[in-house]
Parts: C-alpha cells; sequence; structure tokens
C-alpha cells in the first residue's frame, strides 16, 4: 500500500492534480474538502474535530482494505506543529500497515492560485469555495498567517518532490509525480 501526500498552498492545484494523478495510477484521491465540505453542509460551520475523526474512519478503512494506495490532498502549515503532528498521525495509519510513504509538494505564486480560485473544477468539488469573495479572503489570509511553502530540506520524507506548477497543466504535474516515485 501507498500514501502519496499532496501539500501545498490554497488552490495550488493538489485537488486537480490529484485527479490526473489518480487517472494515471492505481491511486484513489482523498482530497481534503471531501470531509470538510461534508461537515461545513451537515453542521453549516467548521468542526475541525468532526472533520478529524471523519478522516480518520477512512484512512482505517482504507488501510485495511486491498487498494493499491491513496493520494490524500492538505494544506500543510510547516510553522504550526499541530500540522506537523496531524501528518504524523495521518502517517501512522498507513505505517502500521508498511505502506511506502511519499510526498509531493506543490508550489506557485499567490497571483496565480488568485486565478485558480475560481476555476471550474475547483467550485464543481468544493462548494465551500463557491462564495469566491470569501474563499479569496481565505486564502490571503491563509498566506498571511502560515507558511505553506517548505524550506529546503524541511520535509523527512526519503520519497519527496517538489514541483512548481505555475506553468504546468495538471496532467503533467502528475505525470512528474508517477515518474518520481515510481507509481
Amino acid at each position: 500500500m501507498k500514501l502519496l501526500l499532496l501539500v501545498g498552498s490554497s488552490a495550488v492545484g493538489k485537488m486537480t492534480v490529484g485527479q490526473e494523478l489518480m487517472k494515471i495510477t492505481d491511486l484513489r484521491l482523498f482530497h481534503n474538502h471531501m470531509a470538510i465540505d461534508l461537515v461545513l453542509e451537515v453542521f453549516g460551520r467548521c468542526h475541525k474535530n468532526t472533520i478529524e475523526r471523519l478522516r480518520d474512519v477512512i484512512f482505517e478503512a482504507f488501510t485495511e482494505s486491498d487498494q493499491y494506495g491513496m493520494i490524500f490532498t492538505y494544506m500543510w502549515a510547516f510553522d504550526d506543529p499541530a500540522d506537523w503532528d496531524y501528518i504524523n498521525h495521518v502517517c501512522a495509519f498507513f505505517q502500521k500497515k508498511n505502506a511506502e510513504l511519499y510526498c509531493a509538494e506543490l508550489t506557485a505564486p499567490q497571483a496565480i492560485r488568485l486565478e485558480r480560485n475560481a476555476t471550474g473544477n475547483r467550485l464543481a468539488h468544493k462548494p465551500s469555495k463557491r462564495d469566491i469573495p470569501f474563499s479569496t479572503q481565505m486564502l490571503l489570509n491563509d498566506d498571511r498567517t502560515c507558511r505553506s511553502v517548505s524550506k529546503e530540506g524541511e520535509i523527512p520524507f526519503e520519497h519527496y518532490i517538489r514541483i512548481d506548477n505555475s506553468q504546468l497543466p495538471p496532467g503533467v504535474a502528475a505525470q512528474m509525480i508517477k515518474d518520481a516515485f515510481l507509481l
């Protein structure tokens, strides 16, 4: 079994690259907003503990399955110790099954991410992003309050790649990840 963490800033293209990667590998995609938007729909507000518990159920069931592997997208705040703990928590589910762990980090400048924030694919798959002014403000706030681009050598995964996908079609970035990790 494999776990590919696909990380990066808001609207960098994690879900879209993950969708393309799923098409060319046997990996399944669990993008972060699958849990977030479900909880927002049910509770009408963010309920972080419920989101994390829901993800845990998915991770546990997935690692008990005969699936090849999972792509999990996450906006990792590298300056927040709680996010480091959460990444370790997620990896622990897969490490119990001796899964291979991979991390691909996507980067793009804020101007490009602001454009991507309103793309049709993003809005179709992430209901909470459909209020564009609010979503834009969230992206700007995230950029001000957390560091979601790693420093050189900071990510501790043996299998790691950083891709500036500013000018890359999602399928090209996905192919780069597949080739780098022999997926």
